[in-house]
C-alpha cells in the first residue's frame, strides 16, 4: 500500500534530477493518488498499470527500482517486456507474496474467513489501518508467480535485503537470486537493516546500487 510519496521514491527522485537523468515515478491503482480502491485490485492489475505507463511515457529501455510488492512488479515487466528494461534493483523484494507469505501465515481462522467473507483483515506496523487480504488477491495472484517458473533476466539485476527484515525474510532474496537465470544476478545484504531499508546509510546504497548499472542505450 506505499506510494509514490515514500521516501526512497524521493529520494531517488532527486537524486536522478540532481544528475539530470530521466525519472518516473508513479501510483498504483487503489495506491495514492491514483483512482480505485486498494481492495479491489490485484497483481495483475498493478502489472497492468506498470506496463502501461512504461510504453506510454517512456522510450526506450528502463531502470526498474521496485521495493516490496513494487519488486515483484518489476519482476513482472522484466519478464513481460525484457526488451523494455536495461536493468533492475529490487529492494526487499516481496516475490509471490500472495503465497510465500500471506498464505503460509494464514490461520485456520483466516482461511476459514477467506473462504466465508472473501477477506481477512491483518495488523500491521507499517500502517494505522490493517491490511485487507481479500481472497482474489490470493487467487489472481497465482497467475503472476515468479519462483516456481523460469525467470530469465536479460539485463543486470540487483536486490538489496536486510538480515532483520520482519516482513520479506532474507532468504528470500537469497531464493531469488539463485532462480533467476542470468549473467549479472546480485543479492546485496545490509546486516540487521529492516524492511524500509529508508535510513541515510540504505539510501545513499540504493543510490549507488542504481548509479552502478549501465545506462540505458537507446534503440
Amino acid at each position: 500500500m506505499s506510494d509514490m510519496e515514500g521516501s526512497k521514491a524521493l529520494f531517488l527522485h532527486d537524486w536522478a534530477e540532481a544528475q539530470g537523468r530521466a525519472f518516473l515515478r508513479f501510483d498504483y491503482t487503489g495506491h495514492g493518488q491514483s483512482s480505485g480502491e486498494f481492495v479491489d485490485g490485484s497483481i495483475g492489475d498493478w502489472l497492468r498499470d506498470a506496463c502501461e505507463v512504461i510504453k506510454v511515457l517512456t522510450e526506450g529501455p528502463q531502470v526498474l527500482v521496485g521495493s516490496s510488492m513494487g519488486g515483484w512488479i518489476a519482476l513482472l515487466v522484466m519478464r513481460a517486456m525484457p526488451e523494455r528494461v536495461a536493468g533492475l534493483v529490487g529492494i526487499a523484494v516481496a516475490s509471490d507474496f500472495t503465497e510465500e507469505l500471506m498464505l503460509r501465515a494464514a490461520t485456520p481462522m483466516d482461511r476459514d474467513a477467506l473462504r466465508r467473507d472473501g477477506h481477512v483483515e491483518r495488523s500491521t506496523e507499517y500502517s494505522d489501518k490493517p491490511y485487507i487480504i481479500t481472497r482474489h488477491l490470493i487467487e489472481e495472484g497465482r497467475n503472476h508467480l515468479v519462483l516456481r517458473k523460469p525467470l530469465v533476466a536479460p539485463c543486470p539485476v540487483r536486490l538489496l535485503q536486510g538480515t532483520a527484515d520482519e516482513a520479506v525474510p532474507y532468504e528470500m532474496a537469497l531464493r531469488l537470486v539463485n532462480h533467476i537465470e542470468g549473467d549479472d544476478v546480485r543479492a546485496i545484504l545490509l546486516k540487521d537493516a529492516d524492511h524500509r531499508l529508508s535510513n541515510e546509510r540504505e539510501l545513499a546504497l540504493l543510490v549507488e546500487t542504481v548509479d552502478g548499472l549501465p545506462d540505458p542505450i537507446m534503440p
